[in-house]
């Protein structure tokens, strides 16, 4: 298998100049833990994770410095730490020149990358453009499919793949982010929506798409209604008049 065949096509960017708020709400918004940075070209330069939001000034992680290393910096001297846990964009926290893998790669070369990088994720790239993301969920999903008996994907479910993401990113649902796997016709689709009226227009959308025999939904959709303030339930909780039990003691 290659690495074009579990990637996530839809992947969401930022640049260097995106205050690093943004970039934390992105990937709260969209259930991923890393963003791939790209040049006004489009051109991968970086990649920001959530291992990058865990030393910061602003919640008290920042790392402590002597007096001494303090002067040093004033110097010149090891100033990119300093920068990374008190920087305001991406470009102060991003990892420049990230590991990459080709579309074509195998997932054998794959995985060697993410050890050899110590990553557990790979912007996939043809050129210097991302076209796709693989994290180690999408290792979960491929292994699920294989224990599950599934064939290889065959040269026709391939093309039959790329014609459901083509379909899905013209759906209304196409700012979810999804992972589409297709087995002797059958189409698997995994990924998180916020709605179950979008989990619908991708599920419809997968199955117009001619040649998909059949549609195994996997999505989820989340934050689940009730956790959407924070995971509890208070925001459906009834106004009730008060009574005697409710005064002060």
């Amino acid at each position: 298998m290659r690495a074009h065949q579990i990637m996530s096509r839809s992947v969401v960017t930022v640049s260097p100049e995106t205050p690093i708020a943004e970039a934390a709400k992105l990937m709260l918004n969209h259930h991923i833990g890393g963003l791939p940075v790209v040049d006004a070209a489009g051109r991968l330069i970086g990649i920001v994770s959530d291992g990058d939001f865990i030393r910061r000034a602003e919640i008290g992680t920042a790392r402590k410095r002597g007096r001494w290393l303090a002067f040093l910096m004033r110097r010149g001297q090891d100033v990119s730490s300093l920068l990374h846990d008190h920087g305001r964009t991406v470009g102060d926290i991003m990892t420049s020149d990230p590991a990459t893998v080709k579309a074509e790669a195998t997932l054998a070369e794959v995985v060697q990358t993410m050890e050899d990088r110590s990553v557990k994720r790979l912007p996939v790239t043809s050129g210097d453009r991302v076209v796709g993301m693989i994290t180690y969920a999408d290792f979960v999903h491929t292994v699920a499919d294989l224990t599950s008996g599934a064939p290889n994907p065959t040269a026709d479910d391939n093309t039959l793949r790329s014609n459901i993401l083509a379909a899905l990113d013209q759906a209304p649902c196409r700012r979810c982010r999804f992972n589409v796997t297709v087995r002797d016709g059958v189409a698997h689709l995994s990924g998180a929506v916020r709605t179950e009226k979008l989990r619908q227009e991708a599920v419809a959308a997968t199955r117009a798409v001619a040649g998909v025999k059949a549609v195994s939904d996997h999505i989820r959709i989340y934050p689940p209604p009730e956790e959407e303030f924070g995971g509890g339930d208070f925001v459906s909780l009834q106004e009730e008049a008060s009574t005697e039990d409710d005064q002060p003691l």
